[in-house]
């Protein structure tokens, strides 16, 4: 059998109710919220309850998608199943290194709650968009973004690649798109993620970060900044971290690269099912499968897995 990564969805894919039947069906999970809650009063409440505009608000999705993707990961891995590595899409990178030890789960979500300021705060200072390209290989979409202030993001898979750019720009990168044959979406987002926009929540994380200590973990953590494991000299993991932010996603890489090193089976934890569906056409060999409810934990598939 080849090896299983759970991979940690984003931002984007919070909605209303998210987390509430795995907090109710897993008593590790119940942990999970009870740190969030203790440390944040209201978080359970806004996963439940909060309308799609609240959970929307970035000061608001970190901490809650953070509790629901690790609250649902250890659920996973409680019913028997281990993974040999794990990843995390953008802000599901956090919870992923919560996950595999690096961080205790309070240091994980005081650091997700100043994450998710730091980078409001500079989407409000350069304020900026995001759009995703569709039928355009990356390095269309790349050559293309040069033309504009306009950089790629977030590489998704071989034919969708997210940019992000100032607020006047984007419209005629959108036209250029259209032009091309592709196809672009503007995204309902506060800023230009993961973009130079970001530098300023990146300083910023720095600062944040001299109070964690970062331990090796049990399990590697795959960087989307680099599409390669974290590195285990604390210093080094840290700086990788704060330059998450202001660096584009690789995520096809990612998923490529652990492909190669033997991953057969991936395992999406958290709300919806993006990732599954973006692994898929990345490499559509392997076995995709996505958890977000307690009845997903009763899949058929996760059964052959414990075995």
């Amino acid at each position: 059998m080849g090896k299983i990564a759970f991979v940690f969805s984003g931002q984007g894919s919070q909605y209303p109710g998210m987390g509430k039947t795995i907090r109710e069906a897993s008593e590790v999970a119940k942990a999970v919220f009870r740190v969030s809650e203790d440390k944040r009063p209201g978080t359970t409440a806004q996963c439940f309850e909060g309308t799609k505009e609240e959970l929307a608000l970035t000061v608001n999705t970190q901490p809650c998608l953070y509790t629901v993707d690790l609250a649902i990961a250890e659920a996973v891995k409680e019913s028997g199943i281990v993974p040999d590595a794990v990843a995390g899409f953008s802000l599901g990178e956090v919870a992923a290194l919560t996950f595999s030890g690096v961080m205790s789960r309070e240091e994980g979500f005081e650091l997700v709650i100043q994450r998710g300021r730091l980078m409001n705060d500079a989407a409000q200072a350069n304020p900026g968009a995001m759009a995703a390209v569709m039928r355009l290989t990356p390095e269309q979409v790349t050559d293309l973004a040069g033309e504009f202030d306009v950089w790629p993001v977030n590489y998704n898979s071989p034919l969708q690649t997210v940019v992000a750019g100032t607020e006047n720009r984007m419209p005629d990168f959108l036209a250029a798109v259209k032009a091309q044959k592709g196809m672009a979406v503007p995204l309902k987002v506060s800023g230009a993620f993961h973009s130079p926009c970001m530098a300023p929540a990146s300083e910023g994380l720095k600062e944040a970060l001299k109070s964690v200590t970062y331990d090796r973990g049990w399990c590697p953590v795959y960087a989307n900044a680099t599409a390669k494991p974290y590195p285990q000299d604390p210093k080094e993991a840290k700086e990788l971290t704060a330059l998450q932010v202001k660096s584009p996603v690789q995520w096809q890489k990612t998923i490529e690269t652990m492909v190669e090193e033997g991953f057969t089976t991936f395992i999406e934890v958290g709300a919806g099912k993006t990732l599954t569906g973006l692994i898929q056409k990345i490499a559509p060999q392997v076995t995709a499968i996505h958890i977000e409810n307690a009845e997903d934990l009763e899949k058929e598939e996760l059964h052959e897995l414990r075995k």
